[in-house]
């Protein structure tokens, strides 16, 4: 069952692969990467596995900070988050929070749609790229 406001894609590649291709992606789109969480490496560190589940966390603040303006507690929601994982029959997928379920979540109206637009659009075209066969 998905998880609500949660969009989830299939990769044409394994997980590292479609994370450097995702890295690459943000960094061509002008976007600033702020970490790269591999907990998969963490569970790993404290004797514990776990299947590749890696995450990107970048963003804009031109592109964020109107939804912030509007309610400061979308913050808790940005910078953009992507998570590259692998299931157990070992396919690999990507999944990132929708921006309108944010912008649901945070009750914010009709001043967001733009911004919301122009997010979702972005993560789409960054996502498809990452993830496309060649």
């Amino acid at each position: 069952m998905p998880a609500e406001g949660l969009i989830t894609i299939p990769s044409s590649y394994g997980p590292g692969e479609t994370m450097a291709k995702l890295e690459a992606e943000v960094k061509a789109k002008g976007l600033t990467i702020f970490a790269h969480v591999d907990h998969a490496a963490g569970a790993a560190a404290v004797g514990l596995s776990l299947l590749p589940t890696d995450l990107l966390i970048f963003g804009n603040a031109k592109g964020g900070t109107p939804l912030m303006q509007a309610m400061q507690t979308v913050g808790i929601d940005l910078p953009l988050k992507v998570l590259v994982w692998q299931d157990a029959s070992g396919k690999t997928w990507l999944s990132y929070n929708d921006p309108s379920w944010i912008a649901k979540r945070h009750g914010l109206g009709p001043e967001a749609e733009a911004t919301v637009k122009n997010l979702t659009a972005a993560l789409a075209a960054i996502t498809a790229a990452a993830t496309a066969p060649h």
